[in-house]
């Protein structure tokens, strides 16, 4: 069983998964929403970044304890725990961030000091509308070509990759500060409408079919190693988030692959469609 992907530790499971796993109780989780700009998803508390939320991404908590909360992750069902002052109450979310970054202003004024910066995926609750502004429900004002209705998904998962040309590497990364190489594939699909697990071993077991080796590569076709993801921008050309130039950048496909296997890290072990 994936610890991942499992809602229980030594002390608390969620409902529905009694006979599974052992917990000295089960809950029905409680619903609340990041409301910082970005906060680690830990694997235990002040442990290891695994993932990361943005602001307005659902989180279930299942326990709060010594200042973190332990749940899991609206978008992907991921575990882990969080700090408990990033998470406020729940809220049905209308908007999503949909350039790679914005900010959030006290009044509809692009002269007006920023409240904070907003990632790419960031979610929102739209209230109203002023001018070149939406008035979220926490009364903030983000600008109106940054935000785009959830249920109006993006047609092409290439092109938010894309949008992230340039961002700074950072392992277990899902934001517009620095992202890796499932969070760019991550933020990719979710924002097509797609289901898309966290890290790239869940990535390769759950996403596409698995083509021949030598099938010519097309847009939007995922490429996996052991422990990284690309997506195809053409027939010749990736772009993936990579430690190699620290940043998310293109990459002709023919030479990651043998460079990669060239330095050790492995052979190509998918080439999948979606």
């Amino acid at each position: 069983m994936d610890r991942r992907l499992t809602p229980a530790n030594n002390r608390v499971a969620l409902d529905g998964w009694q006979g599974r796993v052992s917990a000295e109780r089960f809950v029905p989780g409680e619903p609340s929403r990041l409301t910082r700009p970005v906060a680690d998803l830990l694997a235990a508390p002040g442990g290891r970044r695994e993932r990361q939320l943005v602001w307005g991404e659902p989180f279930t908590v299942l326990e709060r304890h010594g200042g973190f909360a332990f749940g899991q992750s609206g978008k992907d069902g991921y575990v882990g725990y969080i700090d408990e002052a990033a998470l406020g109450p729940a809220i049905d979310a209308t908007h999503r961030v949909a350039v790679l970054a914005s900010h959030a202003y006290p009044a509809p004024d692009l002269k007006s000091h920023e409240v904070m910066g907003l990632s790419f995926g960031a979610r929102l609750r739209v209230v109203s509308a002023s001018g070149e502004f939406f008035e979220t429900a926490e009364g903030y004002f983000v600008p109106k070509p940054h935000l785009r209705p959830l249920n109006v998904p993006f047609a092409d998962p290439v092109v938010v990759a894309q949008m992230h040309f340039g961002v700074p590497y950072l392992w277990g990364g899902n934001s517009c500060w620095g992202i890796d190489c499932s969070g760019l594939v991550q933020a990719a699909l979710l924002a097509a409408g797609l289901d898309c697990p966290g890290d790239s071993d869940m990535q390769e077991a759950a996403l596409g079919s698995a083509l021949p080796t030598g099938t010519p590569p097309e847009r939007g076709d995922l490429f996996f190693w052991k422990g990284h993801v690309a997506l195809a921008v053409d027939g010749e050309t990736m772009i993936h988030a990579n430690a190699r130039t620290m940043s998310v950048a293109y990459e002709p496909i023919a030479d990651a692959i043998e460079r990669i296997d060239v330095q050790g890290d492995g052979p190509l072990t998918a080439h999948k469609r979606l």
